[in-house]
């Protein structure tokens, strides 16, 4: 039935080969829109899989915008799912020079140098309660990471390992890590990556600074979502780039908002969970997105920062699967495991590859050679991935304490978005302005939330929002959170 298979004994998940079979053919065009599928029941049947397996591959490829259900006549392909509409293979990006220290650009938005680090939150107030409950965003749970297992791994390789082990290494990574992550992405994510298009890096952050810096040009434009990540900014600020953003909406970037007249070095964008608000970007979006690219004869930057925790359904498959020769993809373990282990690493062509290691060799040389190769054998002997099951339940139950106890306090006063997937959601409190002199209040309560406003490059659209992380919270500390916000809430 629709001539596909699965092979039994393949490290792939059944799902997943359902999902990868069922997708190529959509985007080949071979199942055009609007035309039918098989029940779950029948080509369960006919696969000789459970229906549960067909249940999640379709689930997927529903979340993901290629199929759609209609009441009383079953799952039929959605429009504008096909790769066709782009045409022929994607030419390379030709503007590549070699990085050279940018000048800081006139017209970068106020702020945006200043303040604190990427992903560092501003100290408390000098007057703050000493048991302040900081909702911070893209926080794991620490107190849950197996740090015994960790030192026993890390005990290991240094057990195992020659002495030239402590040496200078390969600033690309450790091939031992490369290998293995490409086999976990594989599985976990569908990405086919050859390892020698994988650059370790210290954690993602620097993996992005590494691509700004790879692919600046004098007076070089970056098209950004808006709102986007505040450390994003600065990152590509202070490489030199301006920014042409383009508004968010509950599905990701717009896509029909992209600028026609301008000429952008990379898009950049979360695909999987926007940061902040949550959206994915479905295929159709996804598509028109690699044709602007194209069009424009740029990259496309794609962070997928912490799609492994997916609450509804298995992680959603990635925009670089797509177009491997024009879209970036960087991700990092800080959300996985922990983010003091600053791991992290960059997909690349193989045209910038050569000249993002040798921009990775005079940055720091390359990352701990310890830490790779205890975290190839976490990948190698499955305990990654039991791991990513297991903090996938500690944040289910964490979610869920979030959602119910803004229920309790805020019974029809609120509305929660981008939630599916990660470690925060945005809460909209529709009357209420987040100034910095409510946050000084809400803080003198013990309570710390973070708006969206701060993350927006237009300012006015999302005043009445704020991101509440809740993956480092137990849930008695959420409750009690939540508690103090709506205390702090209800004097205003």
């Amino acid at each position: 039935m629709l001539g596909i298979t699965v092979t039994r004994g393949d490290p792939t998940p059944l799902f997943r080969q359902v999902y990868i079979r069922l997708r190529d053919l959509i985007l080949e065009g071979r199942i055009t829109a609007g035309e039918r599928l098989p029940s779950t029941r029948e080509l369960a049947t006919v696969l000789g899989v459970s229906r549960n397996v067909v249940l999640e591959a379709y689930g997927l490829l529903t979340a993901e915008g290629y199929l759609e259900g209609r009441q009383g006549s079953g799952t039929r392909v959605a429009a504008g799912a096909s790769l066709g509409r782009l045409g022929g293979k994607p030419p390379a990006p030709s503007r590549t020079p070699a990085w050279r220290p940018a000048h800081m650009p006139a017209g970068i938005p106020s702020g945006i140098l200043a303040g604190h680090p990427p992903g560092n939150p501003p100290p408390p107030a000098a007057d703050a309660p000493k048991d302040l409950i900081d909702f911070r965003s893209g926080i794991p749970a620490v107190d849950v990471f197996p740090l015994k297992k960790w030192g026993r791994l890390v005990h290991e390789v240094c057990l195992d390992a020659p002495g030239s082990l402590l040496m200078y290494d390969r600033p690309e990574g450790r091939p031992e890590l490369r290998r293995a992550l490409a086999g976990y992405l594989f599985r976990a994510r569908g990405l086919m990556c050859n390892p020698n298009r994988l650059l370790i890096t210290t954690g993602a952050t620097q993996g992005l600074a590494l691509v700004a810096k790879l692919l600046y040009l004098p007076d070089a434009a970056a098209v950004v979502e808006d709102p986007v990540n505040i450390g994003m900014q600065r990152i590509f600020a202070g490489a030199g780039y301006r920014f042409i953003p383009v508004p968010v909406d509950a599905h990701g970037l717009d896509t029909a908002l992209l600028p026609a007249d301008a000429s952008p070095r990379f898009v950049y964008v979360t695909p999987s969970h926007q940061f902040p608000l949550g959206g994915i970007l479905p295929v159709q979006r996804r598509i028109e997105l690699i044709a602007y690219a194209r069009d424009k004869d740029c990259f496309i930057v794609e962070d997928d920062y912490d799609s492994e925790f997916r609450h509804e359904g298995p992680p959603l498959s990635t925009l670089h699967s797509l177009d491997p020769e024009r879209v970036i993809y960087a991700g990092s373990f800080s959300k996985v495991l922990a983010p003091a282990l600053r791991l992290g690493y960059v997909i690349l062509p193989p045209e910038l590859m050569v000249r993002c290691r040798e921009l990775k060799r005079y940055a720091d040389i390359h990352t701990p050679s310890l830490d790779q190769l205890a975290l190839a054998r976490l990948i190698d002997d499955g305990r990654l991935e039991r791991h990513i099951n297991r903090m996938k339940r500690v944040y289910a139950a964490r979610r869920r304490a979030t959602k119910e106890a803004l229920g309790r306090h805020f019974p029809g006063a609120h509305t929660v978005s981008g939630d599916s997937t990660g470690l925060h959601l945005v809460v909209e409190f529709p009357g209420v302005d987040f100034t910095e002199e409510l946050l000084a209040r809400l803080e003198q309560e013990g309570v710390r939330v973070y708006p969206v406003e701060r993350h927006a490059l237009e300012k006015g659209r999302h005043r009445h929002k704020v991101i509440l992380g809740y993956g480092h919270l137990e849930p008695e500390r959420i409750a009690a959170g939540v508690q103090r916000l709506h205390r702090g809430l209800s004097v205003t």
